[in-house]
């Protein structure tokens, strides 16, 4: 299954100078068990955007990179075909980010789970509002939870005509 996780304002809004909008304890706590042992895939600005440029701990890494980056620590990608062809062979893959990334997964993606900040975070840049898409439903809200001074919400959005890699 592919899925993104994502936290946005209340204007959809999920970034500024490449990094979070919000520091939210709850919303790390949330993403870190959703995506522990798990997949994730992201484009090269938010593996860089990572405490030292680091991949995430006890996770597999896929990373779209621009052409010459070689590591080791991550598995590199530098096409969307190639990228495509890696989630392929997993189970359980989470989109995170960037905001391009993001838009070009989001067609494969058969779930998000969106954190809702009640919130103007003073955006950059923005992920597509799910509420306003025709193939999103959202299928499940959870109550208000109060975190580092700021109201958040866990949903989740189902899309109903996912694309088939």
């Amino acid at each position: 299954m592919i899925r993104a996780i994502v936290a946005v304002d209340e204007k959809w809004g999920i970034g500024k100078k490449n990094d979070l909008l919000f520091r939210l304890p709850a919303d790390m706590k949330y993403f870190r068990e959703k995506t522990l042992g798990k997949t994730v895939c992201m484009g090269y600005n938010t593996l860089l955007s990572f405490p030292d440029g680091k991949p995430l701990p006890n996770r597999k890494n896929i990373v779209i990179c621009p052409d010459g980056v070689k590591r080791d620590d991550v598995t590199v990608v530098y096409n969307m075909e190639d990228m495509l062809a890696e989630i392929k062979k997993e189970k359980d893959v989470f989109v995170i980010g960037g905001a391009m990334f993001y838009r070009t997964m989001l067609p494969y993606c058969e779930e998000v789970l969106v954190t809702k900040v009640k919130a103007d975070g003073g955006a950059e840049v923005f992920y597509e509002n799910l509420d306003e898409k025709d193939n999103f439903v959202c299928v499940s809200e959870s109550g208000v939870i109060e975190t580092n001074g700021y109201e958040i919400k866990f949903t989740v959005y189902k899309n109903q005509t996912p694309k088939k890699i």
